[in-house]
């Protein structure tokens, strides 16, 4: 076993949603993430598409019941002493596969071991289901119980981590509409109004992120703004939205994003020149679509990649039919989204 020290942290983390053209659709989910000997745990997996058990939007018992089963107040839920560190977003059930591990007190620390991918109840095998490089793991069990213990707290629950929503300005057109009912869809709070100026400041610092309809004239993007300004909201607003309701949603998904950027996989997107220029921090899946309106006003979406890359700079040379007219292009990994405008071409 480990004799080498880590440390533990906690850190906020997304898995960001989508609605893809398509039909299908995937949650918001907000949780906090393991920190192990400083950097944040999941994105060492660099193409799992999960979340951890501590999850914002679980019924607040539920969210106790699983930092006390961290802490090791309760026992194992798996056989073997095992417990879920990362689950499907979806339905968190083991048939669609988790990450688990043993833990377990050794003296006064904690450790983490055996960490495998498991399907079933009944416990993998480390030496045929094991991680490579990931773990064992030994903790000083003061700071490991200290962290896990913030989250109990009413400064530290899963309450602590708002829940997001975005508003959306302008009267219920068909776009709005199918956007807010997108948004809800996949965890969103979503509202429609054609003036926040005059909203309680309380109730606009609730919004991470603000969508103006198509109509909406500038003096009254102005008094929005500064409404905003003056409750002293940090909300992002979507200065280009775009044209295609799965656009939209992933530039909401943009706009909420507040993971520190040292903790980010995705770091960048530009597109000029016929390319797309994606710059990625640790290896993960990145998957390229691009969204655009003909001269008829019809959405197209034009898958461009879906594969794991190397950290680094990575350029794409996108095909003329995928920018032609209005065009964006959406690079997205499990836990952030960034969106670009496509050069114009007729």
């Amino acid at each position: 076993m480990t004799s080498e020290y880590v440390t533990f942290g906690l850190t906020p983390a997304v898995r960001a949603g989508d609605v893809p053209a398509d039909g299908t659709y995937q949650k918001h989910r907000e949780f906090w993430d393991f920190v192990v000997d400083g950097g944040p745990l999941l994105p060492r997996l660099a193409d799992l598409d999960a979340v951890s058990p501590l999850a914002a939007d679980l019924d607040p018992a539920v969210f106790a019941e699983q930092v006390r089963g961290l802490l090791l107040e309760t026992d194992a839920p798996l056989d073997g002493g095992r417990f879920v560190l990362y689950g499907c977003p979806e339905c968190e059930g083991l048939e669609c596969g988790a990450i688990t591990g043993v833990v377990e007190a050794d003296g006064p620390d904690v450790v983490w071991r055996d960490l495998a991918w498991q399907t079933g109840p009944t416990a993998p095998d480390p030496e045929r289901d094991g991680v490579p490089g990931l773990g064992p793991y030994r903790f000083h069990g003061d700071q490991y119980r200290t962290e896990l213990k913030r989250l109990l707290t009413e400064d530290g629950g899963p309450d602590a981590r708002r829940a997001p929503r975005a508003l959306l300005i302008g009267r219920r057109a068909a776009v709005l509409a199918k956007l807010a009912a997108a948004l809800r869809r996949i965890g969103i709070g979503a509202e429609i109004t054609l003036d926040a100026a005059g909203a309680h400041p309380d109730e606009l610092r609730r919004y991470g992120a603000v969508v103006f309809g198509p109509t909406v004239p500038q003096i009254e993007r102005d008094a929005v703004r500064d409404a905003f300004a003056e409750a002293r909201s940090d909300a992002v607003f979507v200065t280009d939205p775009g044209p295609v309701v799965p656009l939209l949603v992933a530039q909401v998904e943009q706009a909420l994003d507040r993971t520190p950027r040292q903790h980010r996989r995705l770091l960048c997107l530009t597109v000029r020149g016929g390319e797309a220029l994606v710059e990625i921090a640790s290896e993960c899946r990145v998957r390229l679509v691009s969204h655009r309106v003909d001269r008829l006003a019809r959405p197209h979406s034009h898958d461009l990649f879906d594969d794991v890359l190397a950290p680094g700079r990575h350029r794409f040379a996108l095909p003329a039919r995928a920018v032609r007219g209005t065009a964006f292009v959406v690079a997205r990994t499990g836990d952030a989204v960034l969106t670009a405008p496509a050069d114009h071409q007729a």
